[in-house]
């Protein structure tokens, strides 16, 4: 049995060591040693967590060491657990105990890294590329650039010098609340929700076993207080925005170039979300002078990963002919960089114009809704436009969600179950054909046959 002197400190405690002093509050960091159990203590701070830990005299270098022995739990490690493991600590020979010691400053090094440290080595974990479901090698979290953003715009330069385990769920609601108030820009809700959800994964992440950057019992988005509620978008274009819509952007003094307008037309055509699109190019156009030409989306450009085969209507084939020149790769080529695709925000940006930055209020470069008069509205509102079309055209909401690659819980008034999906891989080609080429020829008698300007 390895001798062991207890710290003066510890002999003239005069507090015996109870859970309610574990879990009292404080406002800095503070240590009460246990006078029953000479050499423990406990480290309160003022994030709430309390954790023992076992201090000694180590009589070969006659040094004070310390060993961590865990983080209080009333459950799980209470007072009466952490004297029972200092209690099995004295019975240890010296070797071992010095290698427990070892361990736990290994471990309390990592726990004492900065906010800022842990969200670049978690960005640098998600962007590593692995091998996906499709064969090809992507970033293990693919929007790892939305997530990198909200860490570095709100969590950094508020939380990025603390250490990661003294963050609290005060300043995490205190970061969202300034989200809310506008205090990085315009108020948004969904930006207050994106952080949140970052931050939680981002500590779920440092604590796992074999990184261990912050504490386990470390949660700072749990129980957090309910943000406001977002409001739908129900923005839908009239028959009357439409028109206008549609002929204005065959206007030739517009300053957005007309592949942007041309990828415009085909997102309301087609009913496509603007990342599936922008990138079609001439290799995904399956029999495009056929009966039945389709465009073949493959997973990576999907949002659910999962190859998307989109039936053409005769109308998405005009718009495809126009802007797929000779020698062209992708159908949208970008106007600056010739041989790319164009920008993934050309569409939303070409909508609502370019703003000025000390004056956010006023437009640097006018976008297409200011311009032809229209109320503004997204790309995304274009789907939901197209949507409405067909649904007052008659067809069902689980053809309709099939265009929109949304998952189908009912068909035909019968409820489908979810392993259904699984095993069923049939893309219902007829049933999606159709309701697209209905809401082409809906567009045709919207915008009329005066002014129809469809092939260049």
């Amino acid at each position: 049995m390895t001798t062991i002197a207890t710290t003066p400190r510890a002999r003239r405690s005069s507090i015996i060591l109870t859970n309610r002093m574990c879990e009292k509050r404080v406002t800095e960091r503070s240590k009460i040693y246990d006078r029953k159990c000479p050499g423990l203590y406990v480290s309160i701070i003022p994030a709430g967590t309390a954790t023992f830990n076992f201090k000694f005299t180590d009589p070969a270098t006659a040094k004070q060491r310390s060993v961590v022995l865990g983080v209080y739990n009333p459950e799980t490690f209470s007072v009466d657990d952490a004297r029972s493991k200092v209690y099995a600590l004295k019975a240890l020979d010296r070797a071992t105990l010095v290698e427990q010691v070892r361990q736990s400053k290994a471990v309390k090094g990592k726990h004492g890294k900065t906010v800022s440290e842990i969200i670049e080595l978690r960005i640098d974990w998600i962007k590593t590329k692995e091998l996906k479901a499709d064969g090809e090698m992507r970033p293990r979290i693919e929007s790892w650039e939305n997530v990198a953003s909200h860490l570095r715009r709100f969590v950094k330069p508020k939380l990025g010098s603390k250490i990661a385990g003294d963050v609290t769920r005060d300043d995490i609601a205190e970061l969202s609340n300034d989200i809310l108030d506008g205090k990085y820009g315009k108020p948004s809700v969904s930006n207050a929700r994106h952080l949140r959800r970052a931050v939680s994964a981002l500590y779920a992440w440092a604590s796992e076993a074999g990184r261990n950057y912050a504490p386990e019992t470390c949660r700072p988005c749990f129980n957090l207080p309910k943000l406001p509620k977002e409001h739908e978008r129900q923005r839908v274009l009239s028959e009357d925005e439409i028109k206008t819509l549609w002929h204005g952007l065959d206007n030739e003094d517009l300053p957005w170039d007309r592949k942007t307008r041309l990828a415009i037309k085909f997102e309301l055509v087609t009913m496509l979300r603007t990342g599936e699109l922008r990138g079609a190019h001439r290799d995904e156009l399956i029999d495009l002078d056929g009966d039945n030409p389709l465009l073949r989306i493959p997973a990576k450009r999907v949002k659910k990963r999962r190859v998307i085969e989109q039936p053409l209507s005769s109308l998405a084939v005009e718009i495809i002919k126009e802007a797929l020149g000779d020698g062209q790769g992708y159908v949208f080529e970008s106007p600056v960089y010739p041989g790319q695709p164009i920008h993934r925000i050309a569409l939303a940006t070409a909508l609502r114009g370019t703003k000025h930055e000390k004056n956010p209020d006023k437009s640097k470069a006018p976008g297409l809704c200011e311009l032809l008069g229209l109320k503004p509205f997204t790309p995304h509102d274009l789907r939901r436009t197209a949507a409405t079309l067909a649904g007052e055209l008659g067809f069902s909401e689980a053809a309709i969600a099939k265009c929109l690659d949304h998952q189908v819980s009912k068909d035909d008034g019968e409820k489908v179950a979810r392993v259904t999906g699984v095993y069923v891989r049939s893309k219902r080609m007829d049933q999606k054909r159709a309701v697209l080429d209905g809401i082409a020829g809906e567009l045709r008698r919207i915008i009329g046959n005066g002014r129809l300007r469809l092939v260049a």
